[in-house]
């Protein structure tokens, strides 16, 4: 049996939405944020070294990593579905953009939550001084990176459907954190990003999401 070792409000919810997608028994185990820091709790330590979620138990074998589990659960478990075939120009794609999700698409998403924490908790004292320095990381950096890649992902949906062309795959999945993260902390995507915004709305209205979210429990960017 597969457990989905779940942290509420993480990308371990698109783990959930894929066992869904596939049809694969499984069961949760849930994990609240500490209310301070809202990191991982120390028990997830027992679970893997790091505590950090997702990560996912399937009889004796351990397995983290957010793609990694896609990849895992895919190959082993999915029966051919939700993935290109093997060695053919779409099974590239789709590795590609299991890969982009997490290596290119969420560091300038994390680091303008970083600046924006800075802003919240700095000490009373330094925060003007705080504010300005994350202003103008954000005016120079992070909101060009951002938008750089807003605009790529944006053009890739306008010219099909899913990003790996008509048929939905396990890198939708995969794609579906880092854009709802930016559509619930942009106001102006729906009008800036239209075929982003359509693709939210596309994964939102999944039986298979829907499920998911029932079984993971409160999920901020649903």
């Amino acid at each position: 049996m597969i457990t989905v070792h779940h942290l509420e409000d993480s990308r371990s919810q698109r783990v959930l939405w894929l066992l869904e997608e596939l049809d694969i028994p499984y069961e949760v185990k849930h994990y609240k944020r500490d209310p301070k820091t809202m990191l991982a709790p120390a028990e997830l330590r027992h679970v893997h070294p790091l505590g950090k979620s997702p990560v996912i138990t399937d009889d004796k074998r351990t397995v983290a990593e957010t793609g990694l589990i896609i990849d895992y659960l895919v190959d082993r478990h999915g029966g051919g579905k939700l993935a290109p075939e093997a060695g053919s120009e779409e099974r590239l794609n789709y590795e590609y953009w299991l890969h982009y999700a997490e290596g290119s698409a969420m560091p300038p998403l994390l680091l303008h939550l970083i600046f924006d924490t800075v802003e919240k908790k700095s000490p009373f004292v330094i925060k003007p001084i705080a504010k300005a320095i994350s202003a103008s990381v954000k005016k120079q950096f992070i909101r060009p990176q951002l938008n750089l890649h807003l605009d790529y992902m944006e053009n890739e949906l306008r010219q099909h459907r899913w990003f790996v062309g008509d048929d939905f795959t396990a890198a939708d999945i995969m794609m579906s954190f880092p854009l709802e993260a930016a559509s619930s902390r942009q106001q102006e995507l729906n009008e800036r990003c239209p075929n982003i915004a359509a693709f939210v709305k596309r994964i939102h209205e999944r039986p298979a999401y829907q499920r998911a979210l029932e079984a993971g429990g409160p999920y901020a960017y649903a």
